[in-house]
């Protein structure tokens, strides 16, 4: 075989712009501390655990199953497994980032997610605690941005003091950029 021309039937063989390299985990985007798994894997378990658990309670009413009560807890158990696995997985693909510009949150594995809110955008931020927050010192950033679609941001399971470091700094550049 010969070498293909470098103009094929008289047009310019282009090459294609080359991609800039997928960013890592560690390209200064910060992991959820570890300490907040557990807490993410319990409610995750429990909530799938309550619908698996309705939803196996209906079927058997329907199909009038006479195992009723090993189908039920046989989902309950299924649920809460599964919905933990899920829920603790789900915390530890969870990274944020705060440039400049923006606070970007990087969520999943399968199905990623990527939000990027620019600093300008942001109207207020509340900062969450609840009892088992505060006993493992975790909190919720809430970002509330201006807009009425996909208008707040939470990053649930922050460690204490990221979670305070992030709500002085945002509110420290809304300052300055308000001041412009």
């Amino acid at each position: 075989m010969t070498d293909l021309p470098a103009s094929l039937y008289g047009r310019a063989m282009i090459e294609p712009p080359s991609l800039p390299p997928l960013p890592s985990a560690t390209d200064d985007w910060q992991p959820l501390p570890a300490r907040g798994a557990p807490f993410a894997a319990i409610g995750a378990g429990l909530a799938s655990m309550a619908v698996l658990l309705l939803a196996s309670g209906v079927l058997s009413l329907v199909l009038r199953n006479p195992w009723w009560l090993p189908s039920m807890l046989a989902a309950a158990g299924v649920g809460l497994l599964g919905g933990a696995w899920i829920g603790w997985c789900r915390h530890r693909r969870t990274f944020w980032r705060l440039d400049p510009q923006a606070l970007g949150v990087r969520r999943g594995h399968l199905w990623q997610s990527e939000s990027h809110v620019p600093v300008s955008r942001v109207q207020h931020l509340d900062l969450r605690r609840g009892p088992l927050q505060r006993a493992a010192d975790l909190a919720t950033l809430v970002v509330h941005t201006a807009g009425t679609r996909m208008n707040t941001v939470a990053i649930a399971g922050l460690a204490q003091e990221d979670a305070e470091r992030l709500r002085d700094r945002l509110a420290r550049q809304l300052d300055h950029d308000d001041a412009l």
